[in-house]
């Protein structure tokens, strides 16, 4: 029952992580069936769990840093994690690695009707877990700054870093730490799903606009965090989130008029 209790505080306390994660789920699941979409959730959670106990023991991959348990006793935690963080890597990894297909598989385009080509020779290619491991970067240079700043917020005070970052508190080895788990997660899911689609083929379902779904979460995503951004005050943070955001769009568009020609 305590536990229970203690996921059902998770859920009041970061609601919005788990309106993502449900959007996240149903995407998944449309993209690769519910068995996949399930492997991938706990590949990704195991991993980014393994790697935070990691670095608040020893530093790597995203340097030292400790998570405040001021609420412990409101949501569940494992070990000296919150069970929610670890877990939101699964819909921040899963977005970025479809937002990477979308840049680099071939585009069936009516309308706003776009969706994917053949992936099957790029699916699990090291361009495309390359481009997604940096794309699941550049979307933490966004959120991690501000959620920093969580006591400013509806996140609240949630973690401090051993030594002052680079970049608004955060140190750049947390970026690369970003990278390293993103491609760790794609790359053993890369070997489970080929294992799996020679016993199980993949179940996805077809839908108008199923390839803008997941980038269309990822930029979700990237918005909600600008928003908090500006609300707190915090304009050159939100300014430069604002330009890295653009950047990472204007390919995706660039990507969208091409598939008309």
């Amino acid at each position: 029952m305590e536990t229970l209790s203690l996921l059902w505080g998770t859920v009041v306390l970061r609601p919005y992580v788990f309106v993502f994660l449900a959007v996240y789920l149903t995407i998944a699941i449309l993209n690769m069936g519910v068995l996949r979409s399930l492997m991938f959730t706990v590949l990704a959670y195991t991993i980014a769990f393994i790697c935070e106990y990691s670095s608040t023991r020893n530093g790597f991959p995203f340097g030292f840093y400790t998570y405040i348990d001021t609420t412990r006793d409101q949501e569940l935690w494992i070990s000296n994690v919150p069970f929610m963080d670890s877990l939101s890597f699964s819909f921040l990894i899963y977005v970025s690695y479809t937002l990477s297909l979308f840049l680099w598989a071939p585009l069936i385009k009516k309308g706003w009707d776009i969706r994917l080509g053949d992936i099957a020779s790029i699916k699990h290619s090291f361009k495309v877990i390359a481009s997604a491991s940096i794309l699941c970067m550049l979307m933490d240079v966004v959120i991690d700054p501000v959620a920093f700043l969580g006591d400013r917020w509806f996140l609240g005070k949630i973690y401090f870093y051993r030594e002052p970052g680079e970049y608004f508190h955060i140190p750049l080895t947390n970026f690369a730490g970003w990278i390293f788990v993103a491609a760790a997660t794609l790359t053993c899911f890369a070997a489970l799903n080929t294992w799996l689609d020679r016993k199980i083929p993949a179940e996805a379902s077809q839908i108008a606009g199923q390839a803008l779904l997941g980038p269309g979460l990822y930029f979700g995503v990237l918005a909600f965090n600008l928003g908090v951004t500006f609300y707190i005050g915090e304009f050159l943070l939100g300014v430069l989130g604002t330009f890295i955001s653009i950047g990472i769009f204007i390919p995706v568009w660039i990507k969208i008029r091409k598939s008309d020609a």
